[in-house]
């Protein structure tokens, strides 16, 4: 089967503020109080836990060290987990747009650099996991994007094939995976770079999801 594969925060949904929330959880239990903006660190939010966290103990504990952070990350965890679907929301027009390509005879997945149980978490709270055939997170299969076998796996579990696949993402992360595994990439321009992805010259920018039918028919046919 012709395949897409979709990122997740940036991608399908923005997780940007309940990522901050979390690891505001951290620092308001270290005494510190909201050290993160859910706004101005939306970008760094979708660069994962430890990024947040070395932002955060950047601004409030100089000399702080890797320790400080690994410390923390379970509990960024924990918190998250509790509070996965407060403030996240699916992307304008996505639902719509998979259920198309579904229809259309396609296949769909998910490759994350998020935990798998956080990200089937979110997607079942959000009431779309059902429409994804795979689900491949962080260290599913033992690496991470941009090594490229998450993606590939996330192919074959989905019941597609390699050569008949691209992958939607918004970061150099999934413009790198695709590189890797030999497949086009298409780059959301609404998510935490905007119009910036241009820069890493993917094969297709996706402007909105009203887009992908017409999009994917371009890059597979």
């Amino acid at each position: 089967m012709k395949t897409v594969i979709f990122d997740l925060d940036g991608t399908l949904a923005d997780t940007s503020a309940d990522l901050i929330a979390a690891a505001n959880a951290c620092f308001r239990g270290l005494g510190y109080g909201d050290v993160l903006d859910a706004q101005a660190d939306a970008h760094t939010a979708f660069r994962g836990g430890r990024a947040m966290l070395t932002l955060g103990f950047s601004r409030v504990k100089p000399g702080f060290s890797e320790d400080d952070v690994m410390t923390q990350y379970p509990v960024l965890l924990e918190a998250y987990a509790e509070d996965i679907d407060t403030h996240t929301r699916l992307y304008e027009g996505a639902v719509e747009a998979i259920e198309a390509l579904r229809s259309g005879g396609y296949a769909v997945g998910v490759c994350t650099n998020k935990p798998e149980d956080l990200a089937d978490r979110l997607l079942t709270r959000l009431g779309v996991r059902d429409l994804f055939g795979s689900m491949i997170g962080a260290k599913t299969v033992g690496v991470s994007k941009p090594d490229p076998k998450p993606y590939l796996a996330a192919v074959e579990e989905a019941g597609g094939v390699l050569t008949q696949s691209f992958l939607v993402g918004d970061t150099e992360t999934d413009r790198s995976t695709a590189k890797a595994a030999g497949v086009p990439c298409a780059l959301v321009t609404f998510g935490p770079d905007g119009d910036g992805v241009k820069r890493l010259e993917p094969e297709a920018l996706l402007t909105h999801y009203n887009d992908l039918g017409r999009l994917t028919r371009e890059l597979i046919g």
